[in-house]
């Protein structure tokens, strides 16, 4: 067995992978400035939803994303007894609903290819979604009902994620890694190096500032840019019990509601490089869109308007496993799914590391 195992990245997925590994009996160090808050997934809304995400020409990925949240159940129970905390883990399903006759004809679509790939998914008429989600407008065209896909916070999960790193004797190191070193080893930001038996990569886009990985094979890693939206809740009562998905006009849309009684309302997609700054029209299009789908988001409190990167290669599918690099695996790459597969890329990696 491996002893000393360097993790860089503190996002869903590398401290899943350090909790795991740790668990697995290695000695496991995780390298990050903000364990817990690193890259994309801090501004997530934490679906778990492998059906409703499931792309044209992505058969391969959905079939993937759907191993992942298999193994979410159990993830979930282990981690919140591990932690001692709730990571808000819901399995109510998500219903995805049509405005106009060409989201609903999009949908259909949607739906048949769903079918085709074996998924479990209904079509529902508008009365139907409206009894599922009474808060939902009445100008709906109908939509798709899949039980199975579910949601988790995202926050929550990571809280507990560094909870259960810390008790199963993960050490962290709060700086950024400059680069790679022989040994191996990274160097870090502040001059310091740390050296392990194995070095995983599990940064997201923040892999190509990290020196030292020419001759390592990966392919590019791109950022892709999305707004996100958090409204609390004014009121005893919720607005939402499940997330709802939509198309407005031919634009997607989701709302995620928490326990308590907050909603998160996203997400753009957007081609813009490294750049995280908030733009004040992604905002109003999501506000907009999301109160014709649920108008009585217009009752919440703004709390924040957050953008995000998330780390996608050249096929939109992830990639784990060893680099060209002597001992120097990566992890990174899951674009719109790193939280939904965590638990699977977690034990991919320990799997890896297990071998010679």
């Amino acid at each position: 067995m491996v002893d000393r195992v360097l993790v860089v990245g503190g996002g869903v997925i590398g401290l899943s992978s350090a909790y795991k590994l740790a668990q697995a009996g290695h000695r496991v160090t995780l390298v990050s400035p903000t364990p817990g808050r690193d890259g994309a997934s801090w501004v997530a809304a934490g679906m778990l939803a492998p059906v409703t995400e499931a792309q044209f020409g992505e058969a391969a990925l959905t079939s993937l994303l759907l191993a992942g949240v298999a193994l979410w159940k159990d993830f979930a129970t282990a981690l919140e007894h591990d932690s001692g905390l709730d990571i808000g883990f819901d399995q109510s399903g998500t219903l995805t609903v049509a405005v106009d006759a060409s989201d609903r004809a999009a949908l259909d679509d949607l739906l048949a290819y769903q079918h085709a790939l074996g998924c479990v998914a209904h079509r529902r008429s508008a009365t139907q979604c409206r009894a599922l989600v009474p808060s939902l407008t009445p100008a709906l065209r109908g939509g798709i009902d899949v039980p199975g896909d579910h949601q988790v916070d995202n926050r929550a999960l990571l809280g507990a994620l560094v909870v259960a790193c810390h008790r199963t004797g993960v050490a962290m190191i709060e700086e950024s890694v400059a680069a790679l070193g022989p040994g191996p080893s990274v160097s870090l930001r502040g001059g310091a190096s740390v050296s392990g038996d194995r070095v995983l990569l599990a940064a997201g886009v923040a892999t190509s500032a990290i020196g030292g990985l020419t001759g390592a094979g990966l392919p590019p890693i791109r950022p892709v840019k999305g707004h996100i939206v958090r409204l609390g809740a004014t009121g005893p009562a919720p607005v939402l019990s499940r997330t709802v998905r939509a198309l407005v006009h031919g634009r997607s849309i989701y709302l995620v509601p928490r326990r308590d009684g907050s909603v998160v309302v996203g997400a753009t997609m957007e081609e813009k490089g490294m750049d995280t700054s908030v733009q004040a029209g992604a905002v109003h299009q999501l506000l907009d869109d999301a109160r014709t789908v649920v108008p009585g988001i217009d009752e919440l409190a703004l709390l924040e308007a957050q953008a995000g990167l998330r780390p996608a290669t050249p096929d939109n599918a992830p990639i784990v496993g060893w680099t060209e690099l002597p001992d120097v695996a990566v992890a990174t790459g899951h674009y719109r799914n790193g939280i939904l597969l965590a638990p699977f890329t977690a034990s991919a990696v320990v799997n890896l590391l297990a071998g010679p």
